[in-house]
Order: C-alpha cells, then structure tokens, then sequence
C-alpha cells in the first residue's frame, strides 16, 4: 500500500454540514435509544423523566454549544476535542484526554458489534448468549470489515455512515408518528405522574435519569472531531446544534410516549429492546419486528461512526508530535490507515479481554463513558479560562502558538462564553460524580499505558516530559489506577 506522511499529504475539505449532521446522528443515536423506556421506567415517574430531559438537555446543549463555540474562537485549532484541551491545559492533559476518547471508542465498539449480535442471536439461535465464542469471530470479522472500508478513504466512510443513519432512523420516526396518533393515551400518562407509587423521592427519580443520560448523548461532539475535514468551519458550529437538537427530540419522545402507552411499573418489567415492546403493545407484532430491525441499523450505524472517529485522536497526536509521527501515516486515497490499523488491532484485543471475562455490554459503555467524559470537562474548562484570561494554563512549547488571537470577542460575548462554559463544566463533573467509582479507577488505569509512548516521544525529543501541574496530575493517575489493580486483585472491583 503507498503511503506518505500527513503533513506532505494533507486531507481535502471533503465533509458537507448533511454529513457532519449524519456523522452526529449517526454515532449518538445508537443502542441506548431502544432501551430508554425500560431504563427510565426503572427510576423514574413521568414528571421526574421529564425534569431529568429538561436539565440533561440544558447540560448537554452547553456541551454543545462549548464545541460550537470553541471552533470559532479557534479556528487554528482544527483536531477538533483533544487540540482544544491540549491548547488550554497543556501536552500531557490533551494527550490524555485524546486517548481516552481514542480508548473509550474502542471499548464502544466492542460494545456496540456485541449488542448487535446479541440482538441477532434473539432470532438465530447460532448468534445468542450460550455461543459467545461465535459472537466473538463475529465481532473481529465485522471491525476487519469496517477497517478495509475505512481504508478507502473518510469521504466513503461517511457516505456509508449517512445511508445507515437514515436508515435506523426511519424505525424511531415510525415508533413516534404511530404512538402520536394511534397508541398514546393521555389518562395513562398521567395516572401516576410523580412516580408516588415507587419509594423514591421526587430527586432520587431525576438523578437517577441523569445516569441515562450519559451514554445517550455521547457523540455530540462529533462533528468537531473532523473539523479539519469540513469544507467551511461555520459548518462544524452548526452541525452540533442541529445534531443535538435532533437527538434530543428523538430522545424525549420516545420515553414520553411510551408512558401514555404502559404503565411505569409495566414499562420497568421489559427487556432490553424495550421500545419494540412498546410499538407491540401498541400495534402488535409486526412493530415490534420493525424496531428490531431498527435497532440492528442503529447498532450497525453507530459502529461506523466510532470506528471512524477512533483513528482520529492518535493521528492528530503524532502530527504534532506527541506520539510517533509514523502513526500519522495516510494513503494515497486521503485514509489515515497505520491509526485505523492500530485502533482495529485493540478492539480485537479487547474483544478478546471482555468475552473472556463475559463481560456484560453495560459494563462496557460505563468504562467507555467514563474515557469520554474527560475532553468533556477539559474543553468546557478551556473555554472558562478564555473567557476569563484570554487563554489556557500552560504553553510548554514556546515553538507552538496556542494563544493565536479568533475572531475578536466582545465584553457580552465573553460573560456569554463564561456562562456556557461553567454550566457545562459543572454538569460533566456531576456525571463523573453520578458514575460508578469502579469505573472511575478502572478509567484512571486505563489511562497508566498511554504514558509508555508519551513519554518515549519526549524522551526522544530530549523535550521536558512532566511539568508541575502535569506531574499533580500523573500522581493521581498512579493513586486511582493502583486502587483499581489492588480492587481487582482482592475481589473488590467487579465489573
């Protein structure tokens, strides 16, 4: 394969809004969708879902709106969630906050291609949980096959993802027009609205929806990833937004109606492709059958879309030298094949990690929830100190012009920016905080390998490899990754 060096060869401006919006869609409407009517059902009343949509719509908007933001205040900054943390809190966080979101796609994948067989095995027994040796085979030829689309080039790639991304999408669009019209009682939805029949408290319903909310709305930075890729950079701004605000329809429907369809306490009795179940009670079998074939779509459509986002973390890292500059490696159709190649190899491995340890597909998304959440509260808090300071902490290389002046912010537009960012660094720290802390250290030891090539490359470079903050940090690291090796050794730490 004839290959060349990123920098002698660079992409083209190929990737239109309608497919950054796709790409959106595509990697945040995935399996959690068709689980939403259980999964809230669970915890919560109608009333307290609908207080939870509102603040995890007000929470995740921000987040939003920070990436749409940050592109144009930076418009340098073209590697889109880990250039603008590595641009406010320096190399180290950056890099770490790149492999995290490099790591917990991975984990995604491995979780999202086992969901999509087991889904498969409900209706070919060859595929189901007594034969998961097969789901594996399956799993590894599925990620080979997507690397060798990939490898054509991001431009093919994304037309792939666009045409399953319509595709799933016209199930969900169904479940909501014939539940509007036909299924939906208003006396039903209402009967218990407060959820007084369960023991928690009005709070407990809506925290416990926060928890829900994390992994449903993960990709919504999506289009910022291949800001670089896009043909003008206003399309990346507006991409998140409109991307967002389809999901979040999409979202808030689906568990709304199903509450005028069942029963809270009916709803929480379901299995895990509980929206078909919902459609069956409506319309009978026939839609159920539909959303389980929109659920197979979903899962194959968000596959494509975070095998795609993978390879980009690690190649923007070894352009600019973080990482060895070969991992950067592109071929002649524009691919960035040696960091696919890599990515596809460690799915394979934690293929091979999770199915021998049965590891359950929640478990999965947990931990890779946990990988995502950092360039979350790492470009918020960026974009507070802009505000704030016109700039990020600290600039080790004095050869490297982070602080290259955007479009000029005025005193309204900056109080604005502050509000957004804070709210959305807030509401990233709380979902950190809502999560499981056995996901939290096992995040924290996720990250400890990173720091071999890291600091190899500085090494090499004969550049200073920690400074003060970043060595306050590594300790840290150490401390949670040691507990989490220590949990798991004792019995302590299961996932």
């Amino acid at each position: 394969m004839t290959t060349s060096n990123l920098t002698e060869s660079p992409r083209t401006h190929s990737v239109t809004l309608w497919t950054l919006v796709a790409l959106i869609i595509g990697s945040t409407v995935g399996a959690g969708i068709f689980s939403l009517p259980q999964n809230i059902a669970s915890v919560a009343g109608p009333g307290a879902m609908l207080i939870g949509w509102l603040i995890a719509g007000v929470g995740m908007l921000s987040v939003a709106f920070v990436f749409q933001i940050l592109a144009h205040r930076k418009p340098h900054l073209d590697s889109g969630v880990y250039s603008y943390v590595r641009a406010g809190l320096g190399d180290f966080i950056g890099f770490t906050s790149g492999w995290g979101y490099w790591l917990g796609s991975v984990m995604a994948q491995v979780g999202y291609a086992t969901l999509f067989f087991n889904t498969i095995g409900h209706y070919v027994p060859f595929f189901d949980a007594d034969h998961r040796w097969v789901s594996a085979i399956a799993v590894s030829l599925l990620s080979w096959g997507i690397f060798a689309v990939l490898a054509r080039g991001i431009k093919q790639a994304a037309i792939m993802n666009m045409v399953t991304s319509v595709a799933k999408i016209v199930p969900i669009l169904a479940f909501i027009v014939i539940l509007a019209f036909v299924g939906f009682s208003w006396d039903k939805f209402t009967l218990d609205i407060w959820g007084k029949a369960s023991d928690k408290s009005l709070f407990e319903q809506v925290q416990g929806i926060m928890l829900f909310t994390v992994w449903v709305f993960i990709g919504v930075e999506g289009a910022s990833v291949y800001s670089k890729q896009a043909r003008t950079r206003s399309d990346v701004g507006r991409a998140t937004v409109i991307g967002f605000i389809s999901v979040l329809a999409l979202l808030v429907s689906v568990s709304t109606l199903s509450f005028g369809v069942l029963t809270q306490e009916e709803l929480a009795a379901l299995p895990d492709n509980s929206m078909a179940s919902v459609l069956t009670a409506a319309v009978g079998e026939w839609g159920g059958a539909l959303i389980s074939l929109g659920l197979c779509l979903s899962v194959l459509g968000a596959y494509v879309s975070w095998q795609m986002l993978c390879a980009e973390p690690i190649v923007m890292m070894a352009v600019d030298g973080l990482l060895p500059r070969k991992i950067g490696t592109v071929n002649i159709a524009g691919a960035p094949w040696v960091a696919q190649l890599i990515s596809t190899l460690t799915i394979q491995l934690f293929v091979i990690v999770f199915f021998l340890n049965e590891t359950s597909y929640n478990a999965m998304v947990q931990l890779a929830t946990i990988m995502y959440l950092l360039p979350y509260i790492f470009s918020s808090l960026y974009l507070v100190l802009l505000a704030v300071r016109g700039k990020g902490l600290t600039h080790p290389h004095a050869g490297v012009r982070f602080d290259i002046s955007g479009p000029e912010m005025s005193h309204r537009e900056n109080r604005r920016h502050l509000f957004i960012g804070l709210v959305a660094f807030i509401y990233s720290i709380w979902l950190i905080y809502a999560a499981d802390p056995v996901y939290v250290l096992l995040g924290a030891l996720a990250v400890v390998p990173s720091m071999i090539p890291y600091v190899a490359t500085r090494l090499y470079k004969k550049e200073r490899v920690f400074n003060t903050f970043e060595w306050f940090v590594v300790a840290l690291v150490i401390i949670g990754a040691v507990a989490a090796v220590w949990g798991l050794g004792t019995g302590r730490l299961v996932l």
